[in-house]
């Protein structure tokens, strides 16, 4: 394998480096798309370098140099990279200068220009013009990070709205008979979405309504998230990084911060990285310096028509 700096001290194995580079005439510029598109990716598994290590057998060290554009991973590698990923190899690729690959380069290129405010309201716009409603919506789905208040929040909607709320972590671990690190751990991504993919489906088959909470990952997944958006009401509940790095703390967790320096720097990374597919969500609530009673009220409000035991007559 070629690397572009220090190859010898890599002690990895020299092979051909990465197709399809397309209109990369420089090939530093080509193996640094890759390595971004790589840490983007883990990023919105939520996985850490260690847990993309343990799954792909490839060191830490060099899943860093790959990620910091300073190794040119070879074909093989990649594989394995986009295997415990639960990726196809491709997704890790940077796109080729074809006309609709353009065509999304152009449109993302604009979306990156617009506000949060405008995003929601070009999701909307999009919305209304090509999607097409459920028509037996099952009730609420809450997206999001830890720490946006989905729990909080959804208990409470939960409540008022005399539904069921159910957590579909607590889904996941009843069917899978383990708790999710132990899923992850003894599966990787391929099983442990697997799995979540037929805890929607149960959910689905189980209840009329009810609120659901998803994994923060779960956006990731494209086939159960588009389950999930063409079956609820999905809401993004959403924070400031640093509101939600302060509350998951506040709940006694410190894992985003135990041994690591750049957690915040990370959280930031995740939030960009699905902000895209949290964007799809019908709705954005912002908890933001807001107290509880009034962010449920907004969501209330919201979410009312599609909670009852008729949904509303073909709209979202």
């Amino acid at each position: 394998m070629s690397v572009k700096r220090d190859s010898a001290a890599l002690g990895e194995r020299t092979t051909e480096s990465s197709p399809r580079m397309g209109e990369y005439q420089d090939i530093d510029a080509y193996i640094t798309a890759i390595g971004q598109r790589v840490r983007g990716a883990r990023a919105r598994r939520g996985m850490t370098r260690k847990d993309l290590s343990r799954h792909s057998d490839i060191s830490q060290r060099y899943l860093a140099q790959v990620e910091s554009g300073q190794a040119n991973i070879s074909v093989g590698l990649l594989s394995r990279v986009a295997q415990a990923l639960n990726l196809d190899i491709q997704e890790l690729l940077p796109p080729s200068s074809n006309e609709a690959v353009a065509g999304q380069a152009e449109l993302q290129h604009l979306l990156e220009r617009l506000t949060a405010e405008q995003l929601v309201q070009a999701r909307q716009l999009l919305a209304a013009h090509f999607e097409h409603p459920p028509r037996d919506v099952k009730g609420i789905a809450l997206v999001g990070l830890r720490g946006g208040g989905k729990s909080t929040l959804g208990r409470l909607l939960a409540e008022h709205q005399r539904i069921p709320f159910i957590r579909l972590g607590n889904v996941i671990e009843s069917l899978a008979g383990m708790d999710i690190p132990e899923l992850f751990s003894r599966g990787g991504q391929d099983v442990y979405r697997q799995v979540e993919l037929q805890a929607v489906e149960y959910v689905l088959g189980s209840y009329d309504k009810v609120i659901l909470e998803t994994g923060g990952s779960l956006v990731s997944e494209r086939e159960t998230y588009n389950l999930v958006i063409n079956s609820f009401y999905t809401v993004w509940i959403q924070a400031s990084p640093g509101e939600h790095m302060a509350r998951v703390i506040e709940q006694g967790d410190l894992r985003p911060i135990k041994g690591n320096s750049e957690a915040m720097d990370d959280l930031k990374l995740i939030l960009e990285e699905r902000r895209p597919q949290y964007g799809a969500a019908h709705y954005a609530l912002d908890t933001s310096g807001r107290d509880i009673d009034e962010s449920l009220q907004e969501l209330v409000d919201v979410c009312a028509p599609y909670c009852g035991p008729s949904p509303p007559g073909g709209s979202r």
